[in-house]
């Protein structure tokens, strides 16, 4: 059954409105995964800040050229379904890559990472990503780290001082 005209132009702002709120989009082969899966699916992915759409080729194509962005041709072709990653990239591709191997169905076959037209390998190397909490932490501990040393260092002088003291008191009460 064909598509109206207003239905095409309903999908085309709704890929628009994807492809602008999406850090990375990735491109999956759907075959043999049956509607209550790909339900199961969009439910694990949206808890990980992600949509999962079957989308139609064609007009994600347009939406892609109207937004400047570049193409991926190779991508674009047979039944594609599309999970459009929030902020945390590597938990969306992990969540897609967990369920695809527990489920055995579907393949990731690609990406769009800003403008980088990422192969499958690329696609599921983003997985190996850290989250956005591990990111944190990895930034947090570098600023701290610096400042705890600085820290360590104003009171090494103190600290000896205290310790020199301590053994002059220890050694004047063991000669009394």
């Amino acid at each position: 059954m064909a598509i109206t005209r207003e239905k095409k132009e309903d999908l085309l702002e709704q890929y628009k409105e994807q492809l602008d709120s999406a850090s990375a989009v990735v491109f999956t082969n759907y075959r043999g995964i049956s509607v209550s899966q790909i339900q199961g699916l969009r439910t694990k992915l949206k808890e990980a800040g992600a949509t999962y759409m079957v989308v139609k080729n064609s007009i994600l194509g347009l939406a892609l050229d109207q937004l400047g962005r570049e193409r991926p041709e190779e991508l674009l072709t047979g039944p594609k379904a599309v999970a459009f990653l929030g902020e945390d990239i590597g938990k969306g591709v992990t969540a897609l890559k967990d369920w695809m191997r527990a489920e055995d169905r579907g393949s990731i076959e690609g990406g769009i990472l800003e403008s980088s037209i990422l192969d499958a390998a690329s696609a599921v190397a983003l997985a190996d990503l850290p989250s956005k909490e591990d990111t944190l932490a990895m930034v947090l501990g570098a600023i701290s780290a610096p400042s705890g040393q600085l820290a360590r260092t104003i009171n090494a002088p103190a600290s000896s001082l205290v310790r020199v003291l301590n053994a002059y008191v220890e050694k004047q009460q063991e000669a009394a």
